[in-house]
């Protein structure tokens, strides 16, 4: 129950739904194993490395899953030279240091691993992210993010448009500037801006909250201000430590948004009553 209440607090379960909830608990004693049939058992102490300068994307991807599937559980993927779709689909734990830039569609499709790359990355990096780690040392690109369910995204540097685009979980953390419609149809989940955030933020969002720590080019429909509590400020203070980062003016000086909710109901609304909230 306590801990109900504190999730509550952080505005992490604010759904209003008729029907069936959306929200799941589990507890650590029950004896299903949450786990994915072709996941491999894999050992953080078994280490191994490649070189990918003259590797396809495909081949790659399916290295990696040779080496898990050998037990590895720590990988150092080099020279990856900005291919797309590379360690996509790894439904495991790993520890995966990838030294060089992807391209479009890295890491997407993952429920585990914990990834860090050294470089920059382009368009969509980890789509559809269920939960793990990917830690990014320098830019990414639009739609960073996109619908991910669970697990921490960090860009320590500037950020494309559209980042967190149908957001439904998890926490998206940019260190530097984000560009146009953040958070853009987002249902659940935490947004951390440290820069600067373009126009159109949070538009058409649904729940889940935003912070930004720079200048807001412009809010979207139905993005209205809030308040940081006590157990947010906690919660961004303990985050953004983790991977070495902090607020420009303290947590406590980041602009929260969330969603006003008038569009909760839209299709019942009168055709006057639409116009007014677009």
């Amino acid at each position: 129950m306590a801990l109900m209440t504190r999730a509550t607090e952080a505005g992490m379960h604010t759904e209003q739904l008729a029907g069936r909830t959306q929200q799941r608990f589990f507890r650590p004693e029950e004896e299903a194993r949450f786990t994915y049939p072709q996941a491999f058992e894999v050992d953080f102490g078994k280490r191994a490395e490649f070189d990918a300068t003259d590797l396809t994307p495909s081949q790659i991807n399916l290295k990696l899953r040779e080496l898990m599937g050998q037990g590895v559980g720590t990988i150092v993927l080099k020279n990856p030279g900005a291919k797309h779709g590379i360690a996509v689909g790894i439904l495991n734990r790993l520890k995966l240091e990838i030294q060089g830039s992807l391209g479009y569609f890295g890491c997407g499709l993952i429920d585990g691993p914990n990834i860090r790359i050294s470089g920059r990355v382009g368009w969509s990096c980890a789509e559809n992210m269920m939960a793990g780690t990917v830690v990014i040392e320098k830019n990414a690109g639009s739609t960073f993010g996109a619908a991910i369910r669970g697990g921490d995204l960090v860009c320590k540097g500037d950020v494309g448009a559209r980042v967190g685009i149908d957001m439904k979980g998890g926490t998206i953390i940019i260190g530097g500037r984000a560009g146009a419609f953040c958070g853009f149809m987002m249902q659940r989940g935490r947004m951390v801006i440290l820069g600067d955030a373009g126009k159109n933020l949070g538009d058409s969002m649904y729940d889940g909250t935003i912070y930004v720590g720079g200048k807001i080019a412009g809010l979207g429909v139905d993005a209205v201000p809030g308040e940081i509590n006590d157990v947010e400020a906690e919660w961004l203070e303990r985050k953004l430590k983790l991977y070495g980062l902090s607020a420009p003016n303290g947590v406590r000086k980041l602009q929260k948004i969330v969603a006003g909710r008038q569009l909760w109901n839209y299709d019942n609304l009168e055709p006057a009553e639409k116009k007014l909230i677009l």
